[in-house]
């Protein structure tokens, strides 16, 4: 039981990583950091 936790945990830890790298390649360094910036920009708006 203990190994097919562990695999199961590798398993989802390898889809983040995989979403990670998927997200860095097709996407340019300004669109990331804008979409970075969306929660820092929103705290003034609503309150």
């Amino acid at each position: 039981m203990t190994y097919f936790l562990f695999v199961g945990d590798m398993l989802v830890m390898l889809f983040m990583f995989g979403v990670v790298v998927w997200v860095c390649l097709r996407s340019n360094r300004k669109s990331i950091d804008d979409a970075a910036r969306i929660p820092l920009d929103d705290e003034g708006e609503n309150g």
